[in-house]
């Protein structure tokens, strides 16, 4: 066996590892009751019954304000759900685990598109956020 052989065979033993090691990304699918709404100053999330979930998802979210209000109510059991608040311009103005609960307020930012991003990782519960133009 040659040396690009052994190596192309480790390659893929190491990518197979891998991708055990991790398991499936598993996500959101139509059983999740996945719910979005993207109004101008409103903007609404909510997946029920994630199990290990690993997923990014990004939203574009006009704000005519220099803040918003944020309310987090949803339940996680197991992983990591990050909500993450930009600016048009791509200041981070908020970020907070969304296993936390309650209502909260985003740095100030200029009017304008801001961008809500949502990182899973390995997530299972259900989340529920909204964010608000005060």
């Amino acid at each position: 066996m040659s040396t690009y052989q052994r190596w192309s065979r480790g390659l893929v033993w190491l990518c197979a590892i891998v991708v055990i090691s991790c398991g499936g990304n598993n996500p959101i699918a139509p059983s999740n009751q996945p719910e979005v709404a993207n109004n101008r100053d409103n903007f609404q999330f909510q997946a029920s019954n994630l199990m290990r979930t690993t997923q990014t998802l990004s939203y574009a979210w006009e704000n005519t304000g220099a803040s918003a209000n944020v309310n987090q109510s949803g339940q996680i059991s197991s992983g990591t759900a990050t909500l993450t608040i930009r600016t048009p311009t791509g200041a981070d103005v908020y970020t907070r685990d969304l296993s936390t609960t309650g209502t909260f307020t985003t740095s100030p930012g200029a009017a304008g598109n801001w961008r809500i991003e949502v990182r899973l990782e390995n997530v299972t519960g259900t989340l529920n956020f909204r964010v608000q133009k005060p």
